[in-house]
């Protein structure tokens, strides 16, 4: 039975390059791109505030096309939808059928990611779906996965931890009633090596700044050697 093509939404963070990881380890799926969303105005990846170098850096060392949808800031959500739409059509031109997230148990969230798909006529893949939070946060530590967390909501966390690496030392130090997966947006992460990655992106700890009420801590990304070319593929789409 020939494989199914997919793509892996695409957030720089743990949840997301896990759901890879965990992806290309189902035989019936073959991931071919990646599928991420960058704020025109700032070059970051929406939410993580994460520099798009250091997601283009990500899909070489994942050895995936790299799909970029561009929004402004603010985004009416009916223009997001639109670019969206735009960029479905064209992993339904390549012959994707389905898209992998790393959600775990936003019920709403997932709903609303099926709606948007079907109407393009493809499908969601959940991996992680309903896993331990704990369990899989421990997991991927173990497994070798190295991220740094690059924004904090101050008003569920320390805002010390901003900027802090995602470690044992750091989910012993989340205050009771947080997520260690963080899915309800109580942090975000940006993974510079792990089982998913063909090696590691070196990264140093930048500036820590506020705003819109959450903190942002930036990365650098350390240029040892010239950095090679995106594998070929990839499209830009503008909201």
């Amino acid at each position: 039975m020939a494989r199914r093509k997919v793509w892996v939404a695409w957030s720089s963070g743990k949840d997301s390059a896990w759901a890879l990881h965990v992806a290309r380890q189902n035989p019936e799926w073959e991931v071919v791109g990646l599928l991420t969303t960058i704020t025109e105005m700032f070059g970051r990846v929406t939410m993580h505030g994460v520099r798009e170098e250091l997601v283009e850096a990500q899909a070489l060392a994942t050895g995936l096309s790299l799909y970029r949808v561009f929004i402004p800031t603010p985004c009416p959500n009916e223009l997001y939808e639109a670019a969206f739409e735009r960029i479905l059509n064209v992993a339904k031109e390549q012959g994707v059928t389905r898209v992998v997230f790393g959600d775990l148990f936003l019920a709403d969230l997932r709903a609303y990611r099926e709606r948007q798909l079907a109407k393009a006529g493809l499908v969601g893949l959940f991996p992680l779906w309903m896993q331990d939070s704990t369990l899989l946060a421990k997991e991927m530590i173990r497994s070798g996965l190295r991220a740094y967390v690059t924004c904090v909501d101050p008003r569920k966390l320390p805002r010390d931890l901003c900027g802090a690496a995602f470690d044992e030392t750091f989910l012993q130090n989340l205050p009771a009633g947080i997520d260690p997966c963080g899915e309800n947006g109580e942090f975000h992460t940006f993974v510079w090596d792990g089982p998913m990655f063909r090696h590691p992106i070196p990264v140093t700890l930048g500036q820590t700044v506020e705003r819109d009420g959450f903190l942002f801590t930036d990365l650098l990304r350390l240029s040892l050697r010239k950095t090679n070319v995106l594998p070929s593929g990839g499209e830009n789409i503008l909201a």
